[in-house]
Parts: structure tokens; sequence; C-alpha cells
């Protein structure tokens, strides 16, 4: 599978939440004719979450109550009977909510006092792109983001590439 970096597709939704943004990136891989929607695409992905990026998860949860930040759950932390079509704008998906949906592009987003965080799943043709958009409300997020970035770096391709049907 080739997982490349790119800039953010500028005819995304996403692509107008990048002004003033503190961290952003976008991770593309080649994805064959599909029916499935973005939002399939993404239960699917997270779906197959890497087992270490679960525990790496749950030990970001335990280190960051200790500074006021929320426990997130898990990226896998969905509910695999749900359909994504019974989802919409509003709903919680594991540990993101719906900002925005269509059939070639979801949104999803958390925000809290320190920081906003939106994910864009958007299919393109022959590929999908994968993109998130960061922006800091204060010094503890930038700090936050400090770790968070390399990490973030690497949990992006490897859930990729562990989503072997794409």
């Amino acid at each position: 599978m080739n997982i490349t970096t790119t800039a953010i597709p500028p005819h995304t939704q996403i692509a107008d939440k990048l002004r003033g943004a503190d961290f952003h990136d976008c991770y593309e891989t080649d994805l064959q004719p599909t029916p499935l929607t973005a939002l399939e695409l993404y239960l699917r992905v997270v779906a197959t979450t890497p087992g270490w990026v679960n525990a790496a998860m749950a030990l970001r949860n335990r280190i960051v109550q200790l500074a006021g930040l929320k426990n997130l759950g898990l990226l896998s932390d969905i509910d695999q009977n749900k359909p994504a079509s019974a989802y919409k704008v509003g709903d919680r998906v594991g540990i993101f909510t719906i900002i925005y949906l269509s059939e070639q592009e979801v949104i999803l987003g958390d925000a809290d006092k320190h920081l906003n965080v939106n994910l864009s799943v958007c299919k393109l043709p022959g590929k999908v792109a994968i993109s998130t958009v960061v922006h800091t409300k204060n010094a503890l997020g930038r700090l936050y983001m400090l770790f968070v970035a390399p990490a973030h770096r690497r949990i992006v391709p490897a859930t990729l590439r562990k989503a072997s049907f794409l």
C-alpha cells in the first residue's frame, strides 16, 4: 500500500478550516472504485485500528486526565452494528462527532477548552485523503500538540496500512 503525505486538497470542506491552524496534515492512499461512502471508509478503517494505537490512546487518556484534558476513549470505540446510514451530523462516532457529512467527505471533530481537532476522510478519484486540522486555544493545547503531532504522523499511516481493503 502506497501512503503519501500531501497538501490538504483545496476543494474539500476541511480545507475551509485551515486558516489559523496550528497543525495540519494529509495522507493519501490509492482506493479502488468503491460504492462505500466516506463515512463507511472511516468506520472500516477505525474498526481495524492497530492494537498499539489503542494502547497508546489508553496511555494518553490516563496521562492527560492529570492535566485536565478529557478521556477520549479509543479510536476503535465504535458501534460495529450501527450502519453508516444511521449516522447524521451531530452524532458521536467513537472519539469524534460528525461535523460534516456527504457521500464524498466526512469531517469528524472534537473540541475542548485547549484545542479543536477536525479529521476528514475524503474520496478522490482513485484515492482517499485523510486530513487533520488542529487549532490550539492556549498554552496547554500547544504543549499537548508537541507530543501528539509526532505520534499522529505514525498513527495515521499505520492505521491506513492495517485497513487492507483499501
